[in-house]
C-alpha cells in the first residue's frame, strides 16, 4: 500500500476476520507507509540489549513522559539500565540514548530550513570535546560506535572547515535539501566510510538512497543509556538548549585542530568538567539557565572517585579517566574472520591540590608523574595510563601489567616518600569472582578492596629521576615506555 489509509484499512479487515475466527493473527512484513500521522514505538532486540525507539515529541512535557514511563516500564520488565562489572566497577549497560531531532515532516525538519543550525553543532561539538566524553559509553575512540569526525582522518578539520564555507548565512536564499546531504555526507562517516557510525549521523536526513533516508532526521549517538530517567532528561535539556541557542545565534567560531591534545587532556575527568562549565556559563548567557550542579551525576558516573590520600593538606586523589579501545587485526575464528577489541589499557586520572610544586613531586612506580598545573594555585593534575591485563590479542602482547600501581608523594627536602597509596585492577589477595555484584553495595565492596592508603616506601630514597615528557602527550605517563 502507498497511503495509510489504505493500510489501516487493510489491517482492520484483518483484525475483524482474526476476531470471528478466534484466531490470533502476527502481522510481518514492510512497515506501513511513512505518514506524520502516524506515531511508531519500536522495540528490537540488539545483543545484549532490548532496542527501544520512542515516538517523536513535540514538547518538553511530552519528551519527559516518554522518557519517564520507558524507564518505568523498562523496570517493571526486569530490565536494568546499568550493571557492576566483576571487579565492582559501576558502568552503562552499553546501550546507546541516541537522540534524534527533526520535524513534524521532512520539508519542516529545522535542519533543512536552516542549514546553519546543523553547521554551528557540528562545529560546536568539535570545539567542546566533553559533549563527545561525559555522556558516551565505554567504547570510545576512532573505531567506536561514535567516533568524532577529528578521530579519523588527520585532514578531517581541514575538509570540514571548507565544507563549512558552502553553508550560507541563514539570512541568504534557501539551500535545497539535496545539497546539504552532499556537502556532510562524506565528512560525518567512521574510518570505514559508514555514515551511521557517526557522532552525528545524517544517513536519515535527506539521503537519496531511499524514501526512509529522507526523513530530516539527525541522530547524536555519542549518548549512553544512564542510570536514572532525569539523568536522560538532562543530556536531552543540554541539547534543546544548544538548539534553541543557534537558531537566534549561529556558531561561528573557528573549528579547533586537537591534534594529540584531544586524547591527552579530554579524556580526564578535570577537562571534561572544566570544559563542561565553559559550556553552561555560555548557555546561561544566552537565556537558558542550566546548571553545573545538575551534571554532578554524569560526571560521578562517568569518573568515579578510586581513593585519595593526603598529607600536610596536600590531597592526592585517583580517579578513572576514559581510554580508547582500539579495532585490532582480522584473524580467523569461528568460520569466518573476527577482530577483537583491545581492553587491557586503563587510564587514571591523578589530580593533586595545595602542592608546592618546588617541595613535593608525585611518583607511579617509581615514576615521576608530568603534573601541570590546571590555573588554580597550588592543583595540578596529570594522567597515568597502564596495561591492567594481559589477553592473548592485544596490542603489543609482550608487555607484561603494570598492577598494582603505587603512588607516592615525594619529599624533596627530606629527601623522603611521606605517604603513598596503591591500587589494584583485581583483587590483591587473588580471589576470582565468579558471579557479578548482584547489587550496589557488594559492588561497592569490591571496588573498596582494591584501593589501601599505603604501600609506599617511606625509607629515604633519592629524588626520583625527571621523566622525559612526550610532547604529543604532555599530561600523560604511559607505563609502556
Amino acid at each position: 500500500t502507498e497511503r495509510l489509509e489504505d493500510y489501516l484499512d487493510l489491517v482492520r479487515e484483518i483484525e475483524t476476520t482474526a476476531s470471528q475466527l478466534g484466531y490470533p493473527v502476527v502481522l510481518e512484513g514492510y512497515l506501513p507507509p511513512a505518514d506524520p500521522r502516524l506515531n511508531l514505538l519500536k522495540v528490537t532486540p540488539d545483543p545484549g540489549v532490548i532496542e527501544v525507539n520512542t515516538h517523536p515529541a513535540t514538547s518538553w512535557s511530552e519528551l519527559v513522559d516518554a522518557t519517564e514511563i520507558l524507564y518505568e516500564e523498562a523496570h517493571l520488565s526486569r530490565l536494568g539500565t546499568e550493571k557492576f562489572d566483576l571487579d565492582g566497577r559501576h558502568t552503562g549497560t552499553g546501550g546507546g540514548n541516541h537522540i534524534v531531532l527533526g520535524g513534524p515532516t521532512t520539508q519542516d525538519s529545522p535542519f533543512l530550513r536552516r542549514p546553519d543550525l546543523l553547521k554551528s553543532l557540528i562545529g560546536y561539538w568539535n570545539n567542546h570535546p566533553c559533549l563527545s566524553y561525559l555522556f558516551s559509553g565505554s567504547f570510545v575512540g576512532p573505531t567506536s560506535q561514535a567516533p568524532r569526525i577529528d578521530e579519523g582522518r588527520c585532514d578531517a578539520i581541514y575538509e570540514l572547515d571548507v565544507a563549512f564555507k558552502q553553508i550560507p548565512e541563514p539570512t541568504t536564499e534557501k539551500v535545497p535539501a539535496w545539497v546539504v546531504d552532499r556537502i556532510f555526507r562524506n565528512l560525518l562517516v567512521d574510518l570505514t566510510g559508514n555514515t551511521h557510525r557517526a557522532e552525528i549521523c545524517i544517513d536519515k536526513l535527506y539521503s537519496p538512497d531511499s524514501s526512509t533516508g529522507r526523513l530530516g532526521l539527525v541522530e547524536f549517538r555519542a549518548f549512553e543509556m544512564p542510570p536514572h530517567a532525569r539523568m536522560s532528561l538532562t543530556q536531552q535539556l543540554l541539547l534543546r538548549a544548544l538548539i534553541a541557542r543557534f537558531w537566534d545565534a549561529p556558531y561561528s567560531q573557528p573549528l579547533v585542530d586537537w591534534g594529540t591534545t584531544l586524547h591527552d587532556r579530554y579524556l580526564l575527568p578535570h577537562f571534561v568538567w572544566s570544559d563542561l562549565r565553559e559550556i553552561l556559563e555560555e548557555t546561561r548567557e544566552s537565556g537558558c539557565p542550566i546548571e553545573l550542579s545538575w551534571f554532578a551525576p554524569h560526571f560521578e558516573f562517568r569518573f568515579p572517585v578510586i581513593g585519595s590520600i593526603s598529607h600536610d593538606n596536600v590531597v592526592l586523589e585517583l580517579r578513572q579517566a576514559i581510554e580508547p579501545w582500539y579495532v585490532l587485526g582480522e584473524e580467523p575464528g569461528g568460520g569466518g574472520t573476527t577482530r577483537f577489541v583491545d581492553s587491557s589499557l586503563e587510564r587514571i586520572e591523578v589530580k593533586v591540590r595545595g602542592l608546592n610544586s618546588q617541595r613535593f613531586l608525585v611518583t607511579c612506580n617509581h615514576r615521576r608523574l608530568p603534573l601541570q598545573s590546571t590555573g588554580t594555585e597550588g592543583e595540578y593534575v596529570a594522567a597515568v595510563r597502564y596495561r591492567a591485563w594481559q589477553p592473548p590479542n592485544c596490542l603489543h602482547p609482550t608487555i607484561p601489567v603494570h598492577v598494582p600501581l603505587v603512588f607516592e608523594i615525594y619529599d624533596c627536602w627530606s629527601q623522603r616518600r611521606v605517604n603513598g597509596c596503591t591500587y589494584h585492577v583485581s583483587h590483591p589477595a587473588g580471589r576470582n569472582y565468579e558471579t557479578f555484584p548482584v547489587n550496589a553495595y557488594e559492588a561497592e565492596a569490591r571496588r573498596a578492596a582494591r584501593f589501601f592508603a599505603s604501600g609506599h616506601t617511606s625509607r629515604s630514597h633519592d629524588e626520583p629521576k625527571m621523566e622525559v615528557i612526550n610532547p604529543r602527550f604532555p599530561l600523560t605517563l604511559d607505563l609502556r615506555h
